[in-house]
């Protein structure tokens, strides 16, 4: 019993004492036979032509009229990164619905020629809130472009789902391109917005 105590001890302070680069739980994602079969259903299904119209036409609003975009949504723009970040707290939208989301987006950028570097699940304790982020890491195969050049398409995809107290919070998209003389120059960002956005009807 007191073998118990001690370890259901330091699993709490483990956790009182957790941040984002110490968290108390780390583990590669894995999905269950479950979750795929779920996911399967989800595609094509009338919440993902939903969400999928409404990313379309935030985009669109964002180029056009940047101001008029709904608070649910911001988009990144910077030299070497760009992307977006969804507020899913804002919308209530439902849990298993933003884990198929977050991962469509990664079956969407492999079809791009990009190779899975990493899927991770890291869980820590906030002040308020346990958070809990999972996250895709991908790369673009290399290939030669001219003059020697490697030609790293849109540059590293980063996709994050973000969780509070197991309630989907936002969800991160970011392609991070390099500005080093041994790659070709990063292509439009647009493009793998509309490669992306695709829904599967």
């Amino acid at each position: 019993m007191k073998d118990i105590w001690d370890y259901l001890k330091g699993l709490f302070q483990k956790a009182e004492e957790s941040s984002p680069s110490n968290p108390y739980l780390h583990e590669v994602i894995n999905r269950t036979e479950e979750e795929k079969s779920a996911y399967k259903i989800w595609k094509g299904s009338l919440s993902q032509r939903r969400m999928m119209d409404w990313l379309n036409d935030q985009y669109a609003i964002w180029q056009a009229l940047p101001d008029d975009i709904d608070p649910a949504i911001d988009f990144l723009n910077t030299p070497s990164s760009k992307g977006f970040v969804i507020h899913l707290s804002k919308k209530e939208y439902p849990r298993e619905d933003a884990i198929h989301l977050f991962d469509y987006f990664k079956e969407q950028v492999l079809a791009l020629n990009y190779k899975p570097q990493l899927s991770d699940t890291r869980t820590w304790s906030q002040k308020s809130w346990v958070e809990t982020v999972e996250r895709h890491y991908l790369k673009p195969r290399q290939n030669w472009a001219g003059e020697k050049k490697i030609n790293q398409r849109f540059g590293n995809v980063t996709i994050e789902l973000t969780f509070r107290n197991d309630l989907p919070h936002h969800l991160k998209f970011r392609a991070t391109s390099y500005s080093d003389h041994l790659y070709a120059e990063a292509e439009e960002f647009k493009e793998l917005m509309q490669a992306v956005l695709v829904s599967t009807v």
